[in-house]
C-alpha cells in the first residue's frame, strides 16, 4: 500500500514478508505514512550547491514520494542560512530501513531520518540508536507549537519511557470511501454504524456489485477491531487482541461480511493492495476503507464521484492513525542543525504549502482550522476524521515483539477474510502462535 499512509506500510512489508510476498514493501505507502506511489530510488541527490563553506554536509533519508516542492525550497534556503550542502538520499521504507541498520553497524550515520511511523522509532530507541528530543523540545516546543498544537494521538507513539524520539510529519487515517453516485442511486446515506452498514448492504449488493470491498491487506482491519472496542495488546495483562469477546466480534464481523451478507468479495491473495480501489473506480464496489493514497488513482480512473465519510462506529468511533515522521539518529553528526531542520520542515506555513501541492494531510490542530483546509472537500474530510484516530500498535511497540505479532495477526486475518476459516479456530491458532513470541 502506499507509504503516505504510515505505520501501516512497516507492518505490512514485515507481514507479508512472512508470507513470503516482499513485493509489496516496495509498493509503498503513506507510510502509513500512506500518498501516491513513486518510483523507488536509491539514488544519492543534492538538492542544490547553497552557500558558505561547501565541505559541510547534512545527510538525510527520506521517502521520495515525499520529496515535495515545499520541502525542497525549505533545504535551500536552510542550505544557504548554515552554509551546508545537503546531501537528500531517497528510499523506500524497506530500503531505507536496510540502509540505517547498515549505519549503525558501521557506526556513520545521517543527520536526519524519515520514519513510516512512531513504532519503527521506538524499535530503534529501545536500542539506543535514537537521540531523544526533549532538551530541543523543552527549548523550542512552546514556540513551535510543540506538542500542543500537535494531534495528541501523533505524539504518543514517538514517545518511550518518558522522552520523545520523533516529530510527526505526515498525518492521515483509514475512513470510509464511497461513490456518490452509487449511493444516490440506491436511495441510501454513507454508514455511520455497523448496524447501519448491515441497513444499506443489500440496496448496494447487486449481481456482480458489490456494497463494501474488503481489502486483503492485514492492516485495513485494524479499525473494525477500535470500532468494537478491542485492542491490540494490553500491557497490564500481557494480553494481545483483547478484551477477547470484542476483538472475536470484529473478526466475526468481518468474516460475515463475505461469507455471510455477501456484502464484500473474497479478498484476492496478492501483493496488491489496490484490489478494493480498482473495484471502487470500476463501480463494482460502492464503499472501501482506505486512505488519501487511493484518491489520485480514483480520480485517474475518472466517472466516480468520491465521497469520505468519518470512520465507523460500533462500541466506538475509532480507526488507524497513517502518518510519517523524523528522528535523528543518536550518533549523527549535526544534531543541532537536524533540529533547525525539523523545526522549519513543521512551519503551520510549510504544512499547508505541501497539503496545497500534494493533498497530504498534518498532524497540527491549528492545521484542520485554516480556510484552505475546511475549504476542501475531500482534504476537510480528512481533517474531521484524524482525532478519531489511534496508533494500533503503540503499545506493543516498546515490548520490541511488533513484528513477531504482526505476522501472526497477518495470518489470522487472511485465514478467516481470503480462506474463510472459522474465526474460533483461527483466533485459537493466533493465541498458539502469539503465545510463543511473548512467552
Amino acid at each position: 500500500m502506499p507509504r503516505s499512509a504510515t505505520s501501516h506500510s512497516r507492518r505490512d512489508a514485515l507481514r507479508l514478508a512472512g508470507l513470503g510476498v516482499a513485493g509489496l514493501a516496495g509498493a509503498g505507502l503513506a507510510g502509513c505514512s500512506r500518498a501516491p506511489s513513486t518510483p523507488s530510488s536509491n539514488t544519492t541527490t543534492s538538492t542544490g550547491s547553497g552557500g558558505g563553506n561547501k565541505s559541510k554536509t547534512f545527510t538525510m533519508y527520506w521517502n521520495p514520494g515525499h520529496v515535495y516542492k515545499a520541502y525542497e525550497k525549505v533545504v535551500k534556503q536552510f542550505e544557504s542560512d548554515h552554509g551546508v550542502t545537503v546531501n537528500w538520499q531517497k528510499y523506500q521504507w524497506p530500503d531505507l530501513q536496510t540502509k540505517l541498520q547498515t549505519d549503525i553497524s558501521a557506526g556513520t550515520l545521517p543527520d536526519l531520518v524519515e520514519q513510516p511511523g512512531g513504532d519503527t522509532a521506538i524499535s530503534l530507541a529501545l536500542t539506543g540508536d535514537l537521540l531523544a528530543l526533549d532538551p530541543y523540545i523543552a527549548k523550542d516546543g512552546e514556540k513551535m507549537g510543540f506538542p500542543s498544537d500537535w494531534q495528541s494521538a501523533s505524539v504518543r507513539p514517538w514517545q518511550h519511557g518518558g522522552k520523545t524520539y520523533g516529530i510527526q510529519i505526515h498525518l492521515t487515517c483509514i475512513q470510509l470511501y464511497y461513490n456518490k453516485t452509487m449511493l444516490h442511486d440506491a436511495g441510501v446515506e454513507p454508514p455511520s454504524t455497523w448496524d447501519e452498514l448491515l441497513d444499506v448492504g443489500p440496496k448496494l449488493t447487486h449481481a456482480n456489485t458489490y456494497a463494501l470491498a474488503l481489502n486483503q491487506v492485514a492492516s485495513y482491519s485494524d479499525p473494525w477491531f477500535l470500532q468494537a472496542g478491542a485492542h491490540l495488546y494490553d500491557a497490564d495483562s500481557k494480553k494481545v487482541l483483547t478484551p477477547r469477546d470484542k476483538a472475536m466480534k470484529a473478526l466475526q464481523f468481518q468474516h460475515d461480511l463475505i461469507y455471510k451478507h455477501k456484502f464484500s468479495p473474497p479478498p484476492t491473495a496478492s501483493s496488491d493492495y489496490e484490489g478494493p480501489q480498482k473495484l471502487l473506480s470500476a463501480k463494482r464496489a460502492a464503499m472501501i476503507l482506505s486512505g488519501p493514497w487511493d484518491i489520485l488513482p480514483i480520480k485517474q480512473a475518472g466517472g466516480v464521484d468520491l465521497g469520505l465519510a468519518l470512520p465507523l462506529k460500533d462500541a466506538q468511533r475509532k480507526t488507524t492513525l497513517a502518518g510519517s515522521g523524523v528522528v535523528i539518529p543518536a550518533k549523527a553528526p549535526n544534531p543541532d542543525l537536524a533540529w533547525d531542520l525539523i523545526k522549519r520542515m513543521t512551519a503551520l506555513k510549510v504544512e499547508l504549502a505541501v497539503t496545497e501541492e500534494a493533498t497530504q494531510t498534518m498532524p497540527r490542530k491549528s492545521w484542520g482550522k485554516q480556510p484552505q483546509v475546511k475549504s476542501n472537500p475531500v482534504v476537510n474530510a480528512i481533517a474531521q476524521a484524524l482525532p478519531y484516530g489511534v496508533d494500533w500498535a503503540q503499545e506493543l511497540a516498546p515490548t520490541g515483539k511488533l513484528p513477531q505479532i504482526d505476522d501472526a495477526f497477518n495470518t489470522l486475518y487472511q485465514s478467516v477474510a481470503i480462506s474463510n476459516a472459522d474465526p474460533a479456530t483461527a483466533m485459537s491458532k493466533f493465541d498458539s502462535a502469539a503465545a510463543k513470541v511473548l512467552g
